[in-house]
């Protein structure tokens, strides 16, 4: 009896305590990906290449379009001989065909790469979300129109058809823009919103017949507000994670064109933000690959690096958003 009656009042004490307050969503979410190590370690990468790239002008050693005569192909000093020439302390990745510093090249090179990643994925996210928006929530000849315009983008190939904008375009106005990099931005988005387009069409077709949507129509709120107010917010989630999956893409696309050689065009004014790019400094080091390998070895583990920490964040974001994992943590 004693047992019981303890356990009675330990009861009636638990309901007249306060009910805990429950966190939002994306409280719970965030408190998921922190955990995460792996997760952690992708943001730690991905801040590091944009802290480098923001402030490549302060970290940069050396000015990256000058030229150091009879310094071309210098191995790194750290290196050893190589080809019985030692390198100069004062690059730390050596020297190019025309005596220009390989480190220096690099860190300005993560400019473009992240701005590349960022930009074309911020279109398509943009672009894919209105049309699954459109198509998912008013169905019927809309949906038809906008899912067949999405089947016939989808039919083309994603990196044959970069090259033959790039290769077309290239000598145009578009081409010369912001030195090739407003038909970049052109060429990696313009096919590559498709997948955003299915996966928000599916989600909001899972949603539209949700009570708060049809609470919010018996008030009358227009479909607008309904759509950018109430079902986007809810999407929200596999919205982020494709993007944190389309960063990595991107950049493995812009350093494949710059490989062929229709990347961003070299620069000339040592003042431009923009100079090189990692997949230009691949097809430089491609072709001095025995004189001077660290040209090729340093841009290719710097695009594996940032392709990865963008995988560990994509893959934490993932579990984080995941609805299945909401009352396990």
């Amino acid at each position: 009896m004693t047992v019981i009656s303890t356990a009675r009042q330990r009861a009636q004490k638990e309901l007249l305590l306060p009910a805990r307050p429950r966190h939002s969503l994306t409280a719970e979410a965030w408190y998921r990906l922190i955990r995460n190590r792996a997760a952690v370690f992708g943001m730690i990468i991905v801040a590091f290449f944009l802290f480098m790239a923001a402030f490549a002008h302060v970290l940069a050693p050396e000015n990256p379009l000058q030229l150091n005569s009879g310094k071309g192909f210098l191995p790194p000093p750290w290196a050893g001989e190589i080809n019985d020439i030692r390198g100069d302390p004062q690059f730390f990745f050596g020297t190019d065909t025309l005596g220009r510093d390989v480190a220096s090249r690099i860190i300005y090179g993560a400019r473009v790469s992240m701005v590349v990643g960022f930009v074309p994925t911020g279109i398509i996210l943009l672009v894919g979300t209105i049309v699954g928006m459109l198509a998912g929530y008013y169905g019927g000849r809309i949906d038809s129109l906008l899912m067949r315009l999405t089947d016939v983008i989808y039919a083309f190939p994603d990196l044959l058809f970069f090259i033959i904008v790039m290769v077309a375009l290239r000598d145009t106005f578009l081409g010369k823009l912001l030195n090739g990099l407003f038909l970049l931005f052109f060429a990696l988005a313009i096919v590559n919103w498709v997948g955003v387009a299915r996966v928000m069409r599916g989600q909001v077709l899972s949603l539209k017949q949700k009570e708060f949507v049809e609470a919010a129509r018996c008030i009358g709120a227009k479909d607008s507000r309904i759509m950018f107010r109430h079902i986007l917010p809810n999407t929200l989630g596999p919205l982020i994670v494709m993007g944190a999956f389309s960063v990595p893409a991107v950049i493995i696309a812009e350093a494949i064109l710059g490989y062929l050689g229709l990347g961003l065009r070299p620069a000339t004014d040592p003042n431009a933000f923009f100079i090189t790019s990692w997949g230009s400094l691949l097809l430089e080091g491609q072709t001095a690959i025995h004189a001077q390998p660290f040209m090729l070895l340093a841009p290719a583990l710097c695009v594996a690096v940032v392709v990865l920490g963008f995988n560990f964040l994509g893959d934490g974001l993932r579990d984080a958003f995941d609805p299945r994992l909401s009352g396990t943590q």
